[in-house]
């Protein structure tokens, strides 16, 4: 088993990254954490990470829209928090060593966050994260 902290990371492919990034900010209090260029942007509520990719796919003058009038904005993928960059390492060899598919392997990023993905049984990106500020916030009940 990945030891983890929860589920607190989820990633959007959006049209506008700007205008994204200005409603979550907005709405939700979210602040930005990292904007390495304007293509991506990585938002915190101070527990919760989102970040914010943006899907060169998109049309944003014709958006996707349901049955019910709402647009649909883009599952990228979501995320585990794990308390440590050793955590995610353990991790990432537990994966190998039980068959689990690797959709991209450990890798060290610019912001000093460490990570690799993983696809569940339909395909879904999951990422297994080291993420330096929230990554050491102990939410959970009875988390040590």
């Amino acid at each position: 088993m990945i030891t983890n902290r929860g589920m607190r990371h989820l990633a959007l492919k959006v049209g506008d990254v700007a205008r994204a990034k200005e409603f979550y900010s907005r709405v939700f209090g979210m602040r930005a954490a990292w904007e390495p260029d304007p293509d991506n942007a990585y938002l915190s509520s101070g527990c919760d990470n989102l970040a914010l990719h943006r899907d060169s796919a998109t049309d944003e003058s014709a958006p996707a829209v349901d049955n019910l009038g709402f647009a649909h904005l883009g599952f990228d993928h979501l995320g585990f928090i794990v308390a440590t960059i050793e955590e995610v390492e353990r991790g990432y060899e537990w994966a190998r060593q039980n068959g689990i598919e690797i959709a991209h392997p450990l890798r060290h990023h610019r912001d000093g966050s460490v990570s690799f993905y993983i696809r569940d049984p339909d395909g879904n990106l999951v990422q297994v994260l080291y993420e330096p500020s929230i990554s050491p916030l102990r939410i959970a009940a009875g988390e040590a």
